[in-house]
């Protein structure tokens, strides 16, 4: 199959784009800069439209583009985090459409969206026909699905891929997770109640590839492992991998006061997420429990 991947660049798309080509498939990238472009790659400005006769080869898109979230919310990041996903979006969907109107194809579209579409939901389990929730998040991420709606209409297979927190040694929440761990000043973030759902770099990759190559795939799907934790089991969990103590507590007070809206809807929200459509897609995960995932990724 030929693929074209936005955001190739960051921590999933690297490892998706890496795993397409390794099972045989042909992948370009999706860039703004000329000078990051290869040969086949498609240079588009997202200020501008992007032409459909620029995407009619290709058998699907996986669109990973948008702005990080982890950087302090102020109103002009908020918006950015916001226009990145669902203007970016609607003009893939709306190229996809004409295209595959046009040839067939693209005949997949696989988003990127968020557990944030869920709220902050207490111990309620999390399924992908659960409701949305309230916040940011949850109204971004609905907008994000909903600006497929072009591509859906003409008949192009469309994926949400609802990522939770995605584990690797090497970039994302991890990484900047280990120095506190390591110098051993980490512990639970408030109560430490708060449910965190998560999987692995390899295993989000897998739900990726296997979302494009699985026609059975489609529609909202939760990219978790099985076994979501608590922040408080999770703190411990590192803590005894890396061998150093978790003994401290970060008051809900102080995330809010530095870190605000973000601190609420990231770090303190409660999102006990279940991947049900994949499992009942056939998909296996590599990196089911979250300890023997960690010591993977750490010794």
């Amino acid at each position: 199959m030929r693929v074209l991947v936005s955001g190739a660049s960051g921590l999933i798309g690297r490892a998706v784009s890496a795993l397409l080509r390794a099972q045989r498939h042909q992948v370009c990238s999706l860039v703004r800069d000329p000078a990051r472009a290869r040969p086949g790659d498609v240079l588009w400005n997202p200020a501008s439209p992007l032409m459909s006769e620029k995407i009619v080869d290709f058998d699907a898109i996986v669109h990973l583009a948008g702005k990080p979230i982890t950087a302090l919310w102020t109103a002009k990041s908020k918006a950015e985090i916001r226009s990145s996903r669902v203007d970016g979006t609607a003009a893939i969907a709306l190229a996809a459409a004409q295209a595959f109107l046009q040839s067939g194809k693209p005949r997949a579209l696989i988003c990127s969206s968020a557990i944030g579409y869920y709220g902050n939901r207490g111990n309620e389990e999390l399924a992908e026909e659960s409701a949305s929730g309230s916040g940011f998040l949850a109204e971004v991420c609905r907008d994000w699905e909903a600006a497929t709606r072009e591509a859906e209409l003409a008949g192009v297979r469309v994926t949400h891929m609802r990522t939770s927190l995605v584990l690797d040694s090497q970039g994302g929440a991890l990484a900047k997770m280990l120095p506190a761990f390591r110098f051993g000043v980490a512990g639970k973030l408030g109560s430490g109640r708060q449910w965190w759902s998560w999987i692995s770099l390899r295993d989000a990759a897998r739900a990726f590839v296997f979302a494009v190559e699985q026609e059975r795939v489609c529609g909202a799907v939760n990219l978790a492992s099985p076994n979501a934790v608590t922040n408080a089991e999770f703190t411990r969990t590192l803590g005894r991998v890396l061998h150093r103590p978790t003994l401290l507590t970060v008051p809900s007070f102080v995330l809010r006061t530095f870190a605000g809206e973000m601190a609420e809807e990231m770090l303190l929200a409660s999102q006990h997420v279940v991947p049900k459509r994949l499992l009942e897609a056939g998909f296996c995960f590599e990196d089911e429990k979250l300890e023997p995932t960690l010591r993977k990724l750490l010794t």
